[in-house]
């Protein structure tokens, strides 16, 4: 692996860890809960008709509520880094 590989994956995984909380507090799901009129809302209401009233937990809309009002987990962390550095080592590879 040559050093812009390397500044590739750590430079994806860094951007990644950081990016994500702010992209999900920019669809909606805040630490206040779900803003209304946002994606977050088309979300839990597309999630509360498919499931019959109500928003399973552990789901995709309950995950991302979670991660918008406390942040991301040690385990999210580090999937969020993992799958940021592949993909930033990828794009570094691929430029080189």
């Amino acid at each position: 692996m040559d050093l812009a590989t390397i500044a590739g994956v750590a430079a994806g995984a860094a951007g990644a860890v950081a990016l994500t909380p702010v992209l999900v507090s920019a669809a909606g799901f805040t630490a206040g809960g779900i803003a209304a009129g946002s994606v977050a809302s088309w979300m839990m209401s597309a999630a509360a008709v498919a499931n019959g009233g109500g928003v399973a937990a552990g789901g995709v809309v309950a995950v991302l509520q979670s991660v918008g009002a406390a942040g991301l987990s040690a385990a999210a962390t580090a999937v969020v880094g993992t799958v940021g550095g592949a993909a930033g080592g990828a794009i570094a590879d691929a430029m080189t």
